[in-house]
């Protein structure tokens, strides 16, 4: 009934952007070796360590430096950019672990070809991808079927998340209808043209998106399932935001929540919760360590450009709604809130010179190691929020109290997707994902968080 296109899931691309990272400079440094006897970097049996190593540095440093962040990886300066960056620190851990690695070589002049081939490499390889992979001929098409109610930010929110998938149309199952869906020129069709449009469009997937199931009629519900019937992937489009942003959209969740928290059984694991505090205790130990080294430094920033005392407490919501006094580096001038608890704003006039430093940097946050190893806290979750705020969010926003059904973080899913959050809208975004933390969490999630952690540090993203 219809034709089949190529195109590739999110998934898909990031598998293939990591593989084939790995074998273009594999095969760029094997072509370089045998060409100009290049022997700093032989790839053969004997060897297998060495490229482990690489390989190993290259995705670590590759994922800190958002290579494989599709928004990125679809722009050329910005792909550029972060290849540049993380081939010159691959290669500056390549070089200052010759325990793992080969033996710096007497002729210098081939630790430039190593470093040139990697960057030709992988330049090559994204060129190529940019050009072909992220064409309009590999875009994912896809048809809604439902109500006008959330046209729009079905849109925004599939565009933002994927350059990739495009929708190419609407067709309306609302009975009554004032005017055609005008919306960023996506075309509203008919519920008899769905048979022409999956065709004519090259239609790869159908997105459900309905709060009323008797909005869909007998005579659309025949057409879905015959289009089911013939291969065509129907999907209903909380599934599909969830797997696309990597978010629980609580806003459409409705009387039947509990089929959108199917919590993840390593809330309740015990092995996995107790490695999770091994971790907690031995990571903390070396930020305790590391954070006492600093100290004298942030003393005398601090003596300088915040004049005053340079710790802070205040009361936070912790697991099961139990307070507890969080620590930190203070940022903010001395009683900033002498008038009662507000937002902080983007740009807020009580935060010190020195405290934006601290905020961007993430060093104020230092000090709540000591709440890990109190067992306050965690490594990674929610962020603790300040009972008056608690109390306030939880009235407008759903399941906002489901937060505390884990430890909250000193980092979390929500910190490394999202900036810093001022308003109940932007609480909304944090406690999306958030949800989708205690949704999916796992050690595979958790060390992908402490990875983008460290690009959000770099990058200076913190609050």
């Amino acid at each position: 009934m219809f034709n089949k296109s190529i195109h590739f899931d999110i998934s898909e691309r990031k598998v293939l952007l990591r593989l084939f990272d790995i074998l273009s400079v594999l095969l760029v440094l094997h072509g370089v070796s045998n060409l100009f006897h290049f022997n700093y970097f032989i790839i053969d049996k004997e060897n297998w360590t060495w490229v482990f190593v690489f390989v190993l540095y290259l995705s670590v440093f590759g994922t800190i430096f958002e290579l494989y962040d599709l928004q990125k990886s679809s722009k050329i300066e910005k792909t550029f950019t972060n290849i540049v960056l993380t081939v010159s620190v691959t290669v500056l851990f390549y070089f200052l672990t010759p325990f793992f690695t080969p033996v710096l070589p007497d002729n210098r002049l081939q630790i430039l070809y190593f470093y040139c081939s990697i960057l030709v490499a992988l330049f090559l390889w994204r060129w190529m991808y940019i050009t072909f992979i992220t064409s309009p001929r590999f875009y994912k098409k896809a048809l809604i079927v439902g109500e006008t109610s959330n046209i729009e930010s079905i849109v925004s929110t599939f565009k933002d998340a994927d350059p990739n998938y495009k929708i190419v149309g609407f067709i309306n199952c609302e009975t009554k209808t004032d005017d055609d869906v005008k919306f960023r020129g996506i075309p509203e069709y008919s519920p008899s043209a769905i048979y022409d449009v999956v065709e004519r469009e090259n239609i790869s997937e159908i997105i459900i998106a309905s709060y009323d199931s008797s909005a869909i009629t007998p005579g659309i519900y025949h057409d879905l399932i015959t289009l089911l019937e013939a291969g065509l992937p129907i999907r209903e489009y909380t599934q599909t935001y969830e797997e696309m942003v990597q978010r629980v959209p609580v806003q459409f969740v409705g009387k039947d929540f509990y089929k959108y928290f199917p919590f993840s059984r390593n809330n309740q694991n015990k092995l996995y919760l107790f490695f999770r505090r091994m971790f907690d205790i031995l990571l903390s130990i070396v930020g305790v360590f590391c954070g006492t080294l600093l100290i004298p430094f942030i003393f005398i920033g601090n003596l300088c450009a915040n004049r005053g005392a340079l710790f802070y407490s205040q009361e936070r919501i912790g697991k099961n709604g139990k307070p507890f006094q969080i620590l930190k580096f203070r940022t903010m001038i001395e009683n900033a809130e002498a008038n009662g608890a507000v937002w902080a704003q983007k740009n807020d006039t009580r935060i010190t010179f020195f405290g934006k430093f601290l905020r961007h940097s993430r060093l104020d946050e230092l000090p709540q190691f000591i709440n890990i190893l109190k067992g306050d806290m965690s490594l990674i979750g929610p962020r603790p929020e300040r009972p008056r705020f608690v109390k306030e969010l939880s009235q407008v926003l759903p399941f906002y109290e489901t937060r505390h059904i884990v430890k909250p973080g000193l980092t979390g899913w929500a910190q490394v997707k999202t900036r810093y959050g001022s308003s109940v809208d932007d609480s909304l975004l944090k406690l999306q994902y958030d949800l989708y933390y205690i949704k999916h969490r796992s050690f595979f999630l958790d060390f992908n968080i402490m990875v983008k952690t460290v690009s959000t540090i770099i990058f200076f993203r913190g609050q």
